[in-house]
Formats: structure tokens, C-alpha cells, sequence
């Protein structure tokens, strides 16, 4: 029997990156995963690829009802949810002197808002069974993990927008712990800092992608990703699959007892990419 079977998880932003790697370790060990992006054809192509039972909701999570509608997608097709992932998000930089507004607001709608609106759609699902196993003297736990950056505990020059949509989920899940905890329902975060991928990858006219009928500029600077091995311990990015090991410990029962924290998976680094 898989540690995960019988489980069913959402992923959000799973069909690259960190994002896909976690699904694909869930997958691997027995959970049943949404599969969620903005391209709804890369998203079917890695439904396609990983292990075991998946499905795909394509969509703009940013806009109103469209969290309520993935989740009850899953609802009407598995009956449940245990597991919820808030990794879905993107980076638009640029110094605080030269930040729109609306840039701003993109990274708190898409790096806060959403989680905040993922948690309140599965709510119903993941309470109610909880009040009647409460009622029969029995625990299950269920997870939500939500997805920070060192961005948000520490700040980085030029992430003003985004440094302040991850700290706001720090916010969101130590909050959320202290409400949902007598359901037991874990509540924890997961910072990274320098995982490669599209985000950090070097920042040329090839690393664009298409966000709301926009194409935005992903990536850092050559000479800022130069420094990864000066400020990182263990001297390099990490993958996405290692990121994604920190995010299945919470998911997994080995962290039942683990409840309103933030997993740094860094590989050691402490300050930012500019201290």
C-alpha cells in the first residue's frame, strides 16, 4: 500500500516546475492529483505523464470564481478533498521606484488572494468530514500547503510586488492553522529560494510567457544567478524535484504533527539573492 493511497490532492500551477514535480511525487505514491495551469495544453500533457489517476482544470485562478469551479471539479469527479497545494504564481521585477500599480497587484492577487480563495473553496470539503469523524472519536488529517519564497521572509531588491505577496501567505497560513487545527487539518508553508526554473532562469527574449493576454518577462539577470553558489551552502540551485520533496513531507503523514510552520528549503541560504 502507497503512503498516499486513497488521497486525493490539488496542485495549483503543477503542469512545470516545482509545480509538476510535486504532483509527480504525490502521484508516485498513491494520491490522486488535479492537475491545474493556465495552458491547458501543457497541463493535459503532463496529466498524461505522471503515474496513477489525474485530472486537469485549466484556468485563470486570479479571476473571481474560478477557484470555486476547480474545486467542485474535482468534488464532482473524486467526492473529496485531502490535500491542497497553493504553488500557482509568476515574478514581474522592477525597483519600487519604477513599479506600476497594476504590477503590483498582479503579485498580491496571484501570490495571495488565490491561496486565500483556494482555502475558502475547499473549506466545506475538508471541515465537514472532519466535524463528523471529530464526532466518532476519530483523526484524520488532512493538508494545505502553501507556497512562499525567502522573497517574503527576508525581502529582494527589485521583488517588492512579489516579496510582499509571499509574505501575506505567511500571514494567511499561520492564521489559518490557528483556526482549522481542531479539524486537523495541517496548515504549513514551504519557502524556496533559488530552485531552478523558468523564474530563474536567465532573463532573455526567450524566457516569456503568456499571462492574461500579456507576455511577460520571466527570469534573473546572468550576473544575479553568478552568485547562487557564493550565498548558498551547499553551492547550487536546487531542482524542482527537491523542492517538491519538502512540499510531499507536509503532505504526507510524517507531518501530522506539524502545524503552522514555514520549511525553508534553501539549501542553506539565509539572506537574499542582494543582502
Amino acid at each position: 500500500m502507497a503512503l498516499l493511497d486513497d488521497k486525493v490532492a490539488i496542485v495549483t500551477g503543477s503542469a512545470r516546475g516545482i509545480g509538476r514535480a510535486t504532483a509527480e511525487l504525490l502521484a508516485d505514491h498513491g494520491a490522486k492529483v488535479l492537475i491545474n495551469d493556465l495552458d491547458g495544453d501543457v497541463a493535459e500533457q503532463t496529466a498524461s505523464e505522471i503515474s496513477g489517476d489525474a485530472l486537469v482544470f485549466a484556468g485563470d485562478l486570479t479571476q473571481p470564481g474560478v477557484p470555486d469551479r476547480l474545486v467542485q471539479h474535482v468534488i464532482d469527479e473524486w467526492g473529496k478533498v485531502d490535500i491542497l497545494v497553493n504553488n500557482a504564481g509568476y515574478t514581474l521585477d522592477a525597483p519600487i521606484h519604477k513599479m506600476s500599480d497594476e504590477w503590483f497587484q498582479k503579485m498580491i492577487d496571484i501570490h495571495s488572494v488565490v491561496p486565500f480563495r483556494m482555502c475558502r473553496a475547499v473549506a466545506p470539503h475538508m471541515r465537514e468530514p472532519a466535524k463528523r469523524e471529530r464526532e466518532e472519536g476519530r483523526e484524520v488529517f488532512r493538508k494545505i500547503v502553501n507556497v512562499t519564497s525567502i522573497s517574503g521572509t527576508m525581502g529582494n531588491a527589485g521583488q517588492a510586488n512579489y516579496s510582499s505577496g509571499k509574505a501575506a501567505v505567511i500571514g494567511l497560513t499561520k492564521t489559518l492553522a490557528k483556526e482549522w487545527g481542531q479539524f486537523k487539518i495541517n496548515v504549513n508553508a514551504v519557502a524556496f529560494g533559488f530552485i531552478e526554473t523558468r523564474l530563474t532562469a536567465v532573463k532573455d527574449e526567450h524566457n516569456v510567457a503568456e499571462i492574461g493576454g500579456e507576455r511577460v518577462q520571466l527570469g534573473i539577470p546572468e550576473q544575479l544567478r553568478a552568485l547562487g553558489a557564493m550565498v548558498i551552502p551547499l553551492g547550487r540551485p536546487g531542482v524542482p524535484r527537491e523542492a517538491a520533496g519538502g512540499v510531499f513531507f507536509l503532505c504526507s503523514p510524517w507531518s501530522n504533527y506539524v502545524h503552522g510552520q514555514v520549511l525553508g528549503v534553501t539549501g542553506g541560504q539565509f539572506g537574499g539573492m542582494i543582502s
